[in-house]
């Protein structure tokens, strides 16, 4: 699918979250998992109560949603200021190799700056070459030193 021009960007908002629940579906897909649809109550609990942890830009064709990137912010990034954190970029499946993914990294690029941020940061599964020849494309490169944790409560 070519991505037409009349792609925009805005923030995902509360009438979103069935569409956020079957995104998330097929980013688990994605990952390897079960293509089951997020718990549309987590969704809005996460993103729309009256302490989101993330904020998700959705890219849109119309209303055909091509993709979305989810965001938090971080403290201290360098010193006492803040960077984004990009947690998911997704583009689905029929949009790839459209623009779509450059355009949300822009958009991200836009709210970081407006935000006071100094930098812009995210992991990559080493298993996903798309990803990383994607990201080296925007000329970003891997950084080292940091060992990634996960503990499960």
């Amino acid at each position: 699918m070519k991505v037409a021009n009349t792609m925009q960007i805005s923030a995902a908002t509360e009438a979103d979250t069935e569409c956020l629940s079957v995104l998330l579906g097929e980013i688990e897909h994605y990952y390897g998992g079960e293509p089951v649809p997020g718990d549309p109550e987590q969704i809005r609990s996460a993103l729309f109560s009256d302490r989101p942890v993330a904020t998700v830009l959705l890219a849109r064709d119309g209303d055909t949603v091509l993709g979305l990137a989810s965001y938090t912010f971080l403290w201290p990034a360098a010193g006492a200021e803040s960077s984004l954190y990009l947690k998911e970029l997704y583009v689905r499946s029929n949009a790839r190799r459209g623009g779509v993914a450059r355009a949300l990294m822009a958009e991200l690029r836009s709210v970081a700056t407006a935000s006071g941020c100094s930098r812009i940061e995210w992991t990559a599964d080493t298993d996903n070459p798309s990803a990383l020849a994607f990201y080296k494309a925007l000329g970003v490169e891997p950084k080292g030193g940091k060992v990634f944790y996960r503990s499960a409560l």
